[in-house]
């Protein structure tokens, strides 16, 4: 059987980061990579679709899009169909690299490099340092700017299918976690329950949005704290609770959502429970009715803090949202505090397409913390939800 690949979301997104120059007033965008099977700038999945073995050049401008290859990538990437103007090299790129550059003649150059979105900063140190070798006696070396800008706006501004892929893998994830409400019950560690979500992703052939050791992460009772430390023999229990957070990539892109379930009836729900559980989901509502295009990070954020806080509880401890697309932290923007660990990423802007996760915990006295998760599509008007909210406490009777 021949399976014919399809770039169809690479031709969108390579065409889009032309149209985005436009707005920028970048001249052109320098993606410069090698041996990316060991080492791929994050970007290069989605202007790029595939490795690429010797020093390449992948250069986009308002009106082409070029790549310059070795000579046996040339097939390959022409059969892409993503390039204008696909040029092979033998020797040596630095000669048609420099002719290129020449010909379109570009005086603010963006290229991949971040000091806050690891998402932009594909540039290695040894490639940078190649690239002003071979562009040393040249007017380009000086021309040099950040692509992390460029780089956001294009990961965030989702394309129609790019969120069609989100949206499946959202509704797998939640028919998967109805499929595991029927299977828990007292008495199953989390290692048996991560093995049978596990199942299911097999089942509905896909894999894990994150590392397999912690995806899903199955917290069971008080005394599990919430992370990214994978499931252990702790063993579910009556008037417990029991915690998921869990997503799956689908054609390549992510969903990420939690979901809390508690041990027992609705009448036996502990009133702090139920007071943590209505904070986390009123508090994700009430960022929810607030978010909007041209909003800043650090703005969402607070709303859900200054509620959680006005409830009597401690803040979270990380932000209240990321963005969502090919990973599961896609980068660009981040609905979080001005914290030193998120650099500049809260001053970002909400754009229309992008795609946020909305997500916190509170800590209860004696039951633990209780953590929500829920995936949204920013919109003209607002937000849409993609996940389906949990408005109640999932009970396992």
């Amino acid at each position: 059987m021949v399976i014919k690949m399809s770039y169809e979301i690479e031709k969108a997104k390579a065409q889009q980061a032309c149209d985005i120059l436009k707005e920028q007033d970048i001249d052109a965008w320098l993606v410069w990579v090698r041996e990316t099977s060991q080492m791929a700038d994050p970007v290069l999945d989605l202007i790029f679709g595939g490795d690429l073995t010797w020093q390449s050049a992948l250069i986009f401008t308002e009106d082409e899009k070029i790549a310059i290859v070795g000579n046996f990538d040339e097939a390959g990437v022409k059969a892409k169909g993503i390039y204008d103007t696909v040029i092979p090299y033998t020797a040596g790129i630095r000669e048609e690299l420099v002719k290129q550059l020449s010909r379109k003649d570009p005086k603010r150059i963006a290229i991949n490099y971040s000091v806050d979105d690891v998402a932009a900063d594909g540039l290695s140190v040894g490639m940078h340092m190649l690239l002003q070798e071979y562009l040393k006696n040249t007017p380009f070396a000086t021309r040099f700017m950040s692509a992390e800008n460029h780089i956001q706006k294009l990961r965030g501004r989702k394309t129609a299918e790019e969120v069609s892929r989100i949206r499946r893998a959202i509704e797998i994830t939640e028919e998967i976690y109805e499929k595991v409400r029927k299977f828990v019950k007292v008495g199953l560690s989390e290692m048996e329950i991560y093995n049978f979500f596990h199942k299911c992703m097999k089942e509905y052939e896909v894999s894990s949005a994150w590392d397999v050791d912690h995806c899903p992460a199955v917290d069971a009772g008080p005394y599990k704290q919430f992370g990214h430390a994978g499931p252990i023999d702790n063993e579910t229990k009556q008037g417990h609770l029991l915690h998921f957070d869990f997503g799956v990539k689908h054609k390549a892109y992510c969903s990420d959502i939690q979901r809390m379930l508690f041990f027992g009836d609705e009448k036996d729900i502990p009133a702090e429970v139920q007071d943590a559980f209505e904070t986390v989901r009123d508090g994700i509502q009430a960022a929810a009715d607030w978010i909007r295009p041209g909003a800043v990070g650090y703005e969402v954020d607070n709303i859900a803090r200054d509620f959680v806080k006005a409830a009597g509880y401690e803040e979270y401890q990380h932000a209240l949202g990321h963005q969502l697309g090919r990973l599961a932290h896609d980068g660009g923007t981040l609905l979080g505090p001005k914290w030193e660990r998120y650099g500049d990423s809260p001053m970002g802007v909400v754009e229309v397409g992008n795609v946020f996760t909305l997500e916190f915990y509170v800590t209860t006295e004696h039951y633990g913390q209780v953590s929500l998760e829920e995936d949204i599509l920013i919109t003209r008007q607002g937000c849409e939800f993609l996940s389906k909210p949990q408005k109640d406490l999932i009970c396992i009777k």
